[in-house]
């Protein structure tokens, strides 16, 4: 079991102030690790209280995650601070519901640029220090419209569908210098990303119908599939896409 424990490691987590990317952070801390949370529209101060709760050592970031600024910023605060940088996990992200045919242009980019690009720059700032390294753990957060196209959310499968393949093109330049990148692939978690579509009857009736678990997830349902990921148990794994949907995809 002690493959699975992440003491002496320190990894980065966005979008760390609630949902998968705050059950990430904690879950990580639970595990050993030290953990700097990055916080896009809020800084993670909650998350932080949990980390420290658990006699773990944390650093909080707020700001925009497409600035190339606060993002070089936040990773040379963490190497000042404890000189190395293990796992990255990027779980910031967003989603706007509309038709496609009235999809607004501003609402595309907003949404592909958070979910998709701001992740590949991250990937890009991090994987530097972990090839120069010879070792780290990427975890991104992919979905299950990763391979299907859900309803009334172009951008955010567009956006999804890109992290599959970024995941395994980055696994195939770097697995060979001990850098493993996968990703998650999560089916219908309850967070505020979500809350509209548990809140509709309807859709909520037809969502329920297909999980054969018949549950939505939680967030606390990621903790253990961030930490098999970011630890030395997955060290064979490299460019793939983990459901950790109740059973969605199989039906």
């Amino acid at each position: 079991m002690d493959r699975f424990r992440l003491d002496g490691k320190v990894a980065i987590v966005t979008g760390a102030g609630k949902g998968i990317g705050q059950a990430a952070a904690i879950g990580l801390a639970e595990a050993g690790a030290s953990v700097a949370v990055l916080g896009h529209s809020q800084m993670p101060e909650e998350t932080q209280h949990q980390i420290a709760a658990l006699g773990r050592e944390s650093l909080g970031f707020q700001g925009d995650l497409s600035d190339d600024r606060f993002r070089n910023h936040a990773v040379d605060a963490v190497l000042e601070h404890w000189g190395h940088v293990d796992i990255l996990v990027n779980s910031a992200g967003m989603t706007v519901r509309a038709p496609a045919v009235d999809f607004a242009e501003g609402d595309w980019d907003r949404v592909i640029d958070l979910n998709l690009t701001t992740v590949f720059r991250m990937c890009q700032r991090v994987g530097r220090e972990m090839l120069n390294q010879k070792s780290g753990k990427i975890v991104n957060i992919a979905s299950v419209q990763s391979f299907t196209g859900g309803l009334n959310i172009p951008a955010y499968a567009a956006s999804k569908g890109g992290i599959a393949q970024i995941t395994k093109a980055l696994a195939n330049e770097w697995a060979r210098f001990n850098v493993n990148v996968n990703a998650i692939a999560p089916g219908y978690i309850l967070t505020e990303l979500t809350r509209p579509l548990f809140d509709d009857p309807v859709r909520s009736k037809e969502i329920m119908e297909r999980i054969p678990v018949q549950r939505w997830g939680t967030a606390e349902d990621m903790k253990g599939t961030v930490i098999y990921l970011a630890s030395s148990a997955s060290d064979f794994v490299h460019g793939h896409i983990l459901l950790v949907d109740g059973g969605w995809m199989a039906r």
